[in-house]
């Protein structure tokens, strides 16, 4: 069953338990899935308002602006939302790499059995 929320046009957000959705990011150039975080209401409205990725820390328990330290913001070209309205998708123009540890993607390794190995 569909309503409203799945066909309309109207933006409304179906936060969870947390008051969260979880944000895709990936390079609008490449397709490349850059990574993978969480937006809260004001995020998402920082996001929109500033075309730069802003998403809620869980681990700071605050509202944290990618690159706010770093300089590697993700500038947004486009935002969209799943069917539903539960999952933010970020198409981005990356200013240098997008995981905390230098990667240009968080998604640098593949699972090989029970092990990691680098992605190629």
């Amino acid at each position: 069953m569909t309503d409203a929320r799945d066909q309309g046009l109207t933006l409304n957000p179906r936060y969870d338990a947390n008051g969260l959705v979880t944000a895709v990011a990936t390079d609008r150039g490449t397709g490349e899935v850059l990574m993978v975080a969480h937006m809260n209401a004001e995020a998402l409205a920082a996001t929109l308002a500033s075309g730069e990725a802003t998403f809620w820390s869980r681990s700071r328990g605050r509202l944290w602006k990618k690159g706010e330290t770093s300089g590697n913001v993700l500038r947004v070209a486009e935002a969209r939302i799943d069917c539903d309205q539960d999952a933010v998708w970020l198409l981005v123009d990356p200013v240098g790499p997008a995981c905390h540890t230098g990667a240009r993607s968080c998604f640098f390794r593949r699972i090989d059995g029970d092990r990691l190995a680098p992605a190629e």
